[in-house]
This record gives structure tokens, sequence and C-alpha cells, in this order.
């Protein structure tokens, strides 16, 4: 028998909590990991039964300490860690009072759970990973497919990255203050990461993994609650929100890729949007601007454009500028150059683009070639831009990216001889109408 919806999402908002109360009184990160897992298994097994508790995460660190202490005592080669715990913990407590009785029982360490997740002794796969099992409560069994891994082989990576935690020796607890900024931008990224890999994934069948992508919003929205006045992290939240919104347009109906110019933006999540604006609006009067917020402000042009023709790509253009200076890096120049095309026209951008070609990080990445292609249409060469559609479709790891380049090729070779002459006009969106909330933060970001 399983647990309700409701139930299940009390045992995933609870299991961070309840790892957390663990590894902050026992100190075994990979120990109590597996013993929290197994009083999730126990509670998805006798809730239906018996009821959900009156202290759900009582109940919960109770079992969870009672399955840590005996595997502890079950394990000879574990004699040390028995001993440490032993010493740590009266026997009186482990047999008579409540695992969570202690007077910090309300305290929820998430967010200090999140911040030993993404150690910098770990690697960036290892970080999400372990994040996604302890925090997430995904199993090792989700967590593999999502990342199309055999199961054997991300649960080696989970063990390694428990046996490193364990290893640096490093408490469960907040940084210090001098590497809180750090240590929070390694969270953030990793949360970015999931959420990408959910939205666009990078190998496989499927364009999306939406339950990659949904958990990386449960995340942001719990680093949210933890932290409400930070900036970039209402800005990462609200840049996951605004582009979630899209995902009922991103595929046909045959699962192939529909690019945002062409997506019916009827089927756009308005309640994702409002509440992505409403996030941003926020947050970018608050103080320095970052790089998530400014994300997340291009991302907010983007949805309040009722059809493509009204998208204001000047302030689109302005924001890149922005975000190139505040976090250079070859990404942010490729979308900046299609703001370039798309203001200046596709020759000015082809020229940005080129500036590109000697970053060994992108010389063969298949968004070169498949942007300079874009543009290269956009300018009406359209046997060049078929060529260097094919070459980024042989180099995309993603069959519905495959699929989607190959067929902008195929329609482009050979080129028609009545081929319709681009379009330059004015893509500015003349609003007509006093400026919204959004607008006036943005106004006062750019300095116009």
């Amino acid at each position: 028998m399983s647990v309700d919806r409701s139930a299940e999402d009390l045992l995933r908002e609870l299991a961070p909590q309840v790892l957390g109360a663990l590894v902050r009184r026992y100190g075994l990160f990979d120990a109590c990991e597996d013993a929290v897992q197994e009083s999730l298994v126990a509670a998805t097994l006798q809730w239906p039964r018996e009821g959900t508790p009156d202290n759900p995460r009582g109940w919960l660190v109770t079992v969870a300490s009672r399955r840590l202490v005996d595997h502890v005592r079950s394990e000879q080669a574990r004699r040390r860690r028995e001993d440490r715990i032993a010493l740590a913990t009266p026997q009186s407590e482990l047999l008579s009072r409540a695992a969570d009785a202690a007077s910090d029982a309300d305290r929820d360490d998430s967010l200090a759970l999140l911040f030993l997740c993404c150690h910098p002794a770990l690697s960036s796969p290892s970080r999400i990973a372990l994040t996604l099992r302890a925090v997430g409560g995904l199993t090792t069994a989700q967590i593999a497919a999502a990342f199309l891994v055999p199961e054997p082989t991300m649960a080696q990576r989970i063990s390694r990255a428990k046996q490193t935690v364990r290893g640096s020796g490093t408490p469960l607890g907040m940084p210090d203050t001098a590497d809180h900024a750090a240590r929070l931008a390694e969270v953030l990224h990793v949360l970015y990461l999931i959420f990408n890999e959910g939205y666009a994934t990078t190998d496989g069948d499927d364009l999306t993994a939406p339950a990659l992508s949904g958990e990386a919003i449960r995340l942001a929205r719990l680093l949210h609650r933890l932290l409400p006045r930070d900036g970039e992290v209402a800005g990462l939240l609200a840049l996951m929100l605004l582009t979630e919104a899209r995902r009922p347009a991103r595929t046909g109906p045959a699962g192939d890729l529909v690019p945002l110019a062409e997506q019916d933006r009827r089927l756009w999540d308005g309640r994702l949007v409002d509440e992505g604006t409403d996030l941003l609006t926020e947050a970018l009067p608050r103080g320095q601007v970052g790089p998530y917020q400014l994300q997340a402000a291009v991302a907010a042009v983007h949805d309040e454009a009722e059809h493509v023709e009204a998208t204001d790509w000047p302030q689109i253009l302005a924001l890149y500028g922005l975000l190139e200076q505040a976090a250079p890096n070859p990404m942010v120049t490729l979308n900046r150059a299609v703001a370039v095309a798309m203001v200046h026209g596709p020759a000015a951008g082809l020229e940005l683009l080129a500036t590109l070609e000697d970053d060994r990080r992108m010389a063969r990445h298949h968004r070169l070639l498949a942007t300079r292609a874009h543009l290269l249409e956009m300018d009406g060469r359209h046997a060049d831009a078929a060529e260097c559609y094919r070459a980024a479709a042989r180099r995309a790891t993603g069959a519905p990216e495959r699929r989607h380049l190959t067929a902008r090729a195929a329609r482009l070779a050979p080129a028609r001889a009545d081929a319709p002459e681009r379009q330059t006009g004015d893509l500015h969106h003349v609003l007509g109408r006093p400026p919204t909330t959004l607008e006036q933060a943005l106004t006062t970001v750019l300095g116009v």
C-alpha cells in the first residue's frame, strides 16, 4: 500500500529536516542518510494503515535514530562508530527519550544540509546527485534515470560523495560569514544545473525531464523560504518559474522541439508567469542585481510579449549587456548575438558570433553552429544556413534537437528562388499604455 499524494509530499518536505537533525546529532552523514531512507520506507508502509502521526517529523526522527543505532550496534567492524554515538548520546536518551525532544527540535537544518551536499570537495555531478538524494528525497534509481546512467553507477557516485563529505570532517552548519557567499553560489549553481537538465536534457530521446526541473523548483522554493531576502535566490526561483511556464508549448504532438518564436503562447502557464514576475519585481529594487536576476529579467520580457513581434528586443539586448558584465560567459555572448541581430540586423549578430569561434568551450558546440545557422537564415543565405544546421545536428546530443536541426536544414536546401525577403522591421515593443510594475523596476536597473 502506498501513501496518498499529500502524505508523499509531506515525506519529501520532511526528509531533509530529519536528515539534518540526525547529522547534527551524530555527525555520520552516510549512515544517517541510509537510516532516514529506511524511516521513509517505514512511513510509507505504516502510515496508510495507522494514520499519519500527530508529529510526523518526530516520528521519522525517532525511527531513523533507532535504525541508525541498530545498524551501528549490529556491525562489529564499525565499533568505532558505535563508540562515537555512545559518547555523544546517553544510553537513557536512546532508550526512553524521543529523538526529536531536544530544545532545538523545531530547528530546520534544510539549508545547512544543502550547503553540506554542495561541499567544495565534491565534483559538480556529485553535488547534484547528493543534493537530489539527501535533500530532494529522490531514489538512486530515479536520479540514475534522469541522468541516463546505470543505477549501480549512480549508486557508486552517491556513495563516494557521502564518503567524501564524511572524510572532510565538516560539521552540519552554516558556513562562516566570509565563506557564506561563495558556498551559497555553489548551492544556486547546483539547483540551476538540475533545472537545466530537466528543462532541456543533454541526451536521450526526450526533450525534457519534468520530474527533474520540478524538483529543482521545489528545492529553490525551499531555499527562498529559508532566505527570503536574498535577491539572487529570488532571481533563480523567478528564472525557473518564468522558463518552466513555457514547457506546455515547447514540444509538438510527436515530442519534437518547438522554438520560442513558433510557440503557441496561449499554452504558457500564466500562473507561473505571474509568480515569477512578482518575485522579480520585488527582488530588483533591493540592491545589487546579480546574474540570476538578470536572466530572469530576460525571461520576463519574453513572457510578457503577447506575440513574438511584440518582444522588446532592445531591452533584452541591454539586459544581456549587463549580464555579460556581471558574469562573462560564452553562452551569454551567444544569446547577446541573437539580440544584436534582432535589433541591428543579422550581419551585426554574425560579427559578434565570430568572436566565439576561438573559444575552446564553444568552438565545436552545436549551439554555436545552430545560432550561426539561424542568423544566416535571417540574412537570406539559405544554402550556408542549411549547411550549418546539418553540422549542428551532427554534434547535438539530444534526439529532439537533432531532429529539429535536421528538419530546418531540409526546409532550406535547396534554397527556393522565391524565398520571401527577410524582415528587418522594428521589433521594438511599443507600449501604448502605462508601464507595468516590472517594467518600472527594469527601467531602474537599466538606468533608462
